[in-house]
């Protein structure tokens, strides 16, 4: 073993275990606290290495423990196409070991601490940002999750959306390994109060917020049957638990992601069966239609049925990569052969639009109904609620994850997507977790994933004309974030001018010798 093996590859596997410690604060462990410093010991890593280019490279080591940890459910989807992933997605997380180094190596000043109190977040920001391309799999396991519990806290995402959150966190982080690298008390005074006004940023946001008055309210059935492999019997679960309800004040009962797979524009049985139980029950059926249409391709829609059968339907838009379609398929279908991905290409939507069922009394309830995956997207919430959607419905199915973390993850998104749009949310389950928030993002109810039958919410509406500050000024706080990487990538690696070299005597030579710390 090398004397250079020796001194490099402990610090990156180092990094690659505490690339893990983050993936703790997401739902399933849950410990949410923990966020706030989870990111410490990666973060010192980087900071204490010998060289601008190995910090990048443990960064891209930690990026990889995280992406590897984070989606180790993964596994049944796309088998051995995870570490490649990780370590190509971990490459993202480079510029964070990079921006870490050059501001906060020895000696630490206080300019040099404030810029990594911006830089450093804004890297992370633009790193969750990067993959957040539906092409590269989409926006899952974003820091800002994290703290999904904690109403006050997402005040932040009412603010910036997710990303805001997330810079929060990550600028906690930085202003602990700022007090930790170094003592001068003016630095760490600076450190503190940073930290300290980052943490407080999300309750004052929160306590100082107006609420809009509620604009009428809705009851919502979720309907959970849990794993039912036989499609027929799955049909048959979700129709009983919904005949329960028959009498009962319903505006709307929804229906899990794929609760039936026939093609309910031509299968005139199913159809009639789903809108006696719509008229039996007083309340129009959003189903989750997982089927083979008559161009011969599958598609996922959400399907809403009234008493006079289809009144409507969207189709999902945005696919899950390897569970719904493989991208480049002639290159990486052989995954399909080693795994559980899409055996062919689900067809996509084309485009999102609101439906309008009608409630029991009468009015129209603007519903923005997505599936599964899609929850996952904060633009398409917002598109939702600019297109007057008063309440955001989610139709998931998790069935492959059903005893990972996958499902506690996914229905954790339904509190983000409610903060950041000032709309109720609801998540109806075929397995899983079925579970409604509040316009504000707390939890008022759920089924988990040991529980099957229907859930029955009173949900308080938002007023169509109820803005939050993110709808209206939309990603501008990612947007910012690769300005502000780009603009401290610039200028850290601009050509530097070369010095003048001295003409001699012992002063010059002096001054020669003395070591320069660059700036950033």
């Amino acid at each position: 073993m090398s004397l250079r093996f020796a001194l490099t590859r402990p610090p990156r596997y180092a990094a690659l275990v505490a690339g893990a410690v983050p993936v703790l604060c997401f739902p399933g462990a849950g410990l949410a606290a923990l966020a706030w410093v989870c990111l410490v010991p990666g973060l010192l890593l980087m900071q204490r290495a010998p060289s601008a280019r190995e910090a990048a490279v443990r960064g891209w080591w930690f990026g990889a423990g995280f992406i590897l940890t984070a989606m180790y459910w993964l596994i049944p989807s796309i088998g051995p196409a995870l570490p490649v992933l990780a370590v190509l997605f971990g490459a993202l997380q480079a510029g964070v070991g990079f921006a870490v180094w050059r501001l906060l190596r020895p000696p630490v000043t206080a300019g040099r601490a404030l810029a990594a109190l911006v830089v450093v977040p804004a890297v992370w920001v633009t790193t969750e940002f990067a993959r957040s391309w539906q092409a590269l799999g989409g926006p899952w396991a974003l820091l800002g999750a994290t703290q999904w519990q904690h109403p006050a806290v997402l005040a932040l995402a009412a603010a910036g959306g997710i990303w805001l959150v997330s810079a929060a966190v990550v600028a906690a982080n930085t202003a602990v390994v700022v007090l930790l690298c170094t003592r001068r008390w003016p630095v760490r005074v600076l450190a503190a109060g940073a930290g300290a006004l980052v943490l407080l940023a999300g309750p004052v946001l929160f306590a100082l917020r107006t609420q809009p008055a509620p604009d009428g309210r809705a009851t919502v059935a979720l309907v959970q049957p849990g794993i039912v492999e036989d499609a027929g019997q799955r049909l048959d679960a979700s129709v009983n638990a919904t005949a329960a309800l028959a009498g009962r004040p319903v505006d709307l009962v929804v229906w899990g992601e794929s609760s039936t797979t026939a093609d309910l524009d031509r299968d005139t049985a199913v159809l009639e069966r789903l809108r006696a139980l719509s008229a039996a029950t007083g309340a129009p059926l959003l189903a989750g239609e997982d089927a083979r249409k008559g161009d011969g391709r599958i598609s996922k829609d959400a399907v809403l049925i009234g008493p006079d059968g289809v009144e409507d339907r969207y189709r999902k838009i945005r696919l899950v990569p390897f569970g719904e379609y493989i991208p480049l398929r002639p290159v990486l279908g052989w995954i399909a052969g080693v795994s559980r991905a899409a055996g062919e290409n689900r067809a996509p939507g084309s485009a999102f639009h609101v439906l309008h069922p009608v409630g029991r009394d009468g009015r129209p309830l603007p519903v923005g109904a997505l599936v599964c995956f899609e929850s996952a997207f904060p633009d398409m919430s917002r598109v939702a609620a600019t297109e007057g959607a008063r309440l955001l419905v989610y139709q998931s199915a998790t069935s492959t994850f059903q005893h990972t973390w996958a499902p506690e993850q996914h229905v954790s998104l339904g509190a983000l997507r409610a903060a950041e749009t000032g709309r109720p949310v609801v998540q109806a389950s075929l397995t899983g977790v079925s579970a409604a928030f509040d316009a504000q993002g707390r939890e008022i109810a759920r089924l988990g994933t040991d529980r099957t039958g229907a859930l029955t919410v009173d949900l308080a509406l938002a007023a169509p004309q109820a803005r939050t500050w993110y709808d209206r000024i939309g990603d501008v706080v990612p947007v910012t974030a690769v300005a502000v990487t780009a603009v401290a990538g610039a200028f850290a690696l601009r050509p530097r001018p070369r010095r003048r070299r001295p003409s001699g005597g012992p002063a010059a030579v002096g001054a020669k010798d003395q070591p320069s710390v660059p700036a950033w």
